[in-house]
């Protein structure tokens, strides 16, 4: 092995000796190289990313420089095992299947024997890159290789762990190393505490693993104000009852010995849509394929538990059938849940195909069904992707099912939760319809009344708000303000760790309160916390929008309509497609965005000005005029004077001026 990026980037020439490259820019060309593997990347992408600022001559200029840097060190011909190819459009670093750390570490994570998940452990020293100096702009190239092999190394050591069956051998020992250094950089990480609670049972030191189980739950209230994983608390309720088993066993006499309180799992929250995903059938004959389906069913699992309106149950406990048929109604009644997620992985070739399902387990009702095709090349991207898309399906289906159950309840019986979805349901069918959206501020408001501490419902009755705002419903514009920033900002201050409540709450805070900078903390970390989320990207393509950044603002909404293509708020995507376009000056695509939008909501007053000062700038201003009359009927009391007071906070002087006059060449009156 000749390079490493696991922990730090090293790379060592075919003599042995420590490369060091001219520039940092070089280094990390270099491990963004390796990264890329064969497959490469084009020139172009390449140079406008590591020297953006400058000319497209002088960043290419600065790629070949950098290129021959690299030469230099591994030079083309021979048998040399690292060497550049590629040729006018695209470039790429090839290297032996043993001459980088990350390449040995994929293979023996699939290879899967107890061994090689040893031999895995003992590569993993640290996370991609670690220590290195990053540029900001770099940091979206390196941030998915990171994540990725993060998660690769928490599955690692949660499999490794569960392997041993002996104490003193090899194994454990790269078991335990894995687990304290991925404490080293994130203490909270509760598989690593898992693990070192099982080591310390399998030596038979029950005292050791339970402080070990008590140092993660003071470490996550410490740092997260949150209890462990139901997973991490029943194993330290397993340790506890044997541990007093063992006692009652070995001391004499009939005085009863107190035994430590047993520490139960979380309670279940009933308020809340309950959900397992269950282990996905292997249909491939081909046991290797096992750990690609357990993969699969473990990354659904961790995306889903970032909803905080499910209640997920934890892998080990839907793991209990595996290999098993199963009737779906008696899982449903053993683990207490209303859904499950069933799926399947088969092989055929190098082809692979994965199949999941949503299903209502009191009537056996499949809610959602879909599959997904790729090739044992990418693996670990179709793996990703299947389970993105998957999550991106069954949360909006969830919902819908949660709130028909709630329409079917008796209203003497609602509680906070059935109210909050009672008014989802009403807001989510229009936003042109007036006493629809206050029926919703209601229902949000009744939810509020019963839970004062319902982050996600201040947040929707805020969004409300904004909803009259846009529509210019707003009988006391000033007192209406301050409420719907007082909601929003109590639904963040409340949902700090809540993607939905930050969502929302962090859009009216911009739009209404007009704080863009408060409004994009608020979005970018939604998105952090759940990158799954629709909503969230759907959000965050406005914001982007707003901060100048159209190019984001169509990435993110793109995204947010892949992972949610029958989503009740694709309308409100469209527009900011529509206006990212506008303000990048695209006139003709921003017409057609907004014009999709109003497809799926008529009438739409924010998608009807994109529309009318598109058209009019793209030189239609028949058509404009058209918009104009039509959004006037809406809207008699709109008028270039008012304008204001609907539009986005825009951040650059041009969009906002641009978007003036082209309401104002369509014929909004002055």
């Amino acid at each position: 092995m000749r390079i490493r990026l696991l922990g730090g980037l090293e790379v060592m020439s075919r003599e042995h000796r420590q490369v060091r490259f001219t520039t940092r820019k070089t280094s990390l060309l270099f491990a963004a190289l390796v990264l890329g593997g064969r497959r490469g990347y084009r020139r172009e992408l390449l140079s406008e990313t590591f020297w953006p600022g400058r000319s497209n001559e002088q960043a290419r200029n600065s790629l070949r420089q950098a290129l021959v840097d690299i030469r230099r060190s591994f030079p083309a011909g021979g048998d040399a095992p690292v060497y550049i190819d590629g040729d006018q459009e695209t470039v790429a670093l090839i290297t032996g299947p043993d001459e980088t750390d990350i390449s040995i570490f994929d293979r023996k994570l699939e290879a899967g024997r107890t061994a090689d998940l040893a031999f895995a452990a003992d590569l993993y020293r640290g996370e991609v890159l670690a220590g290195e100096a990053i540029p900001d702009e770099l940091d979206e190239w390196f941030g998915p290789y990171r994540s990725t092999y993060q998660r690769k190394a928490l599955q690692l050591v949660e499999r490794l762990s569960q392997a041993l069956s002996e104490p003193g051998t090899a194994e454990e020992s790269a078991c335990e190393g894995l687990a304290e250094r991925l404490l080293a950089m994130d203490p909270t990480v509760e598989a690593a505490h898992r693990a070192l609670m099982q080591i310390h049972a399998l030596r038979g030191h029950e005292n050791a693993a339970l402080r070990q189980f008590e140092a993660c739950r003071a470490l996550l209230r410490k740092h997260l104000q949150a209890e462990p994983e139901a997973e991490t608390s029943s194993l330290a309720a397993s340790l506890q009852s044997r541990q007093g088993s063992e006692h009652r066993r070995t001391t004499p006499g009939p005085d009863p010995v107190p035994q430590p309180q047993a520490i139960s799992a979380p309670a279940k929250h009933h308020d809340r849509p309950s959900v397992a995903v269950l282990p996905f059938q292997n249909l491939s004959g081909d046991a290797e394929q096992e750990y690609f389906a357990d993969g699969i069913v473990e990354d659904i699992t961790i995306a889903l538990a970032q909803f905080r309106h499910l209640y997920v149950i934890a892998r080990n406990s839907s793991f209990t059938y595996k290999g098993q048929a199963v009737d779906i109604k008696q899982v449903g009644r053993e683990l207490d849940v209303r859904y499950v997620v069933e799926g399947s992985v088969r092989r055929t070739g190098d082809r692979l195909r994965i199949a999941g399902q949503l299903i209502d387990t009191s009537t056996g009702t499949h809610l959602w069904a879909d599959r997904f095709d790729g090739t044992l090349a990418n693996v670990f991207d179709l793996q990703d992707q299947v389970a993105s898309s998957i999550v991106g399906a069954i949360t909006p289906k969830v919902e819908e099912a949660e709130i028909e159950r709630a329409k079917r309840k008796p209203t003497e019986s609602l509680d906070a939760y059935d109210y909050y979805l009672r008014g989802l349901a009403a807001f989510d069918r229009t936003v042109t319809n007036r006493s629809v959206i206050d029926e919703a501020l209601r229902l949000f408001r009744e939810a509020i009344e019963r839970d004062p501490e319902f982050a996600v419902a201040h947040a929707r009755a805020a969004r409300c708000y904004a909803t009259r705002k846009s529509n210019g419903w707003m009988l006391n514009p000033a007192d209406e303000t301050a409420e719907a920033t007082r909601l929003a900002r109590r639904a963040v201050e409340l949902g700090w760790d809540d993607a939905v409540a930050l969502t929302y709450g962090g859009y009216v805070i911009g739009y209404v309160g007009g704080d863009l900078d408060d409004s994009a903390a608020c979005i970018d970390r939604a998105v952090s916390l759940n990158p799954n989320l629709a909503a969230a990207l759907g959000v965050s393509s406005w914001v982007k929008v707003c901060l100048g950044e159209p190019d984001k603002a169509i990435e993110h909404a793109t995204l947010a309509m892949r992972l949610s293509p029958l989503d009740p708020r694709l309308f409100a995507w469209q527009f900011n497609i529509g206006l990212a376009h506008f303000c990048a000056g695209h006139y003709d695509d921003a017409a057609v965005w907004a014009g999709k939008s109003l497809r799926h909501q008529l009438n739409y007053p924010s998608a009807m000005r994109v529309m009318a000062a598109s058209q009019a700038m793209a030189g239609r201003l028949a058509q404009a005029r058209e918009t104009i009359a039509r959004l006037c009927l809406m809207d008699p009391a709109l008028r270039l004077s008012n304008l204001a007071d609907v539009l986005p906070p825009f951040r650059r002087p041009d969009d906002r001026n641009r978007y003036i006059e082209a309401l104002r060449m369509a014929g909004l009156p002055e």
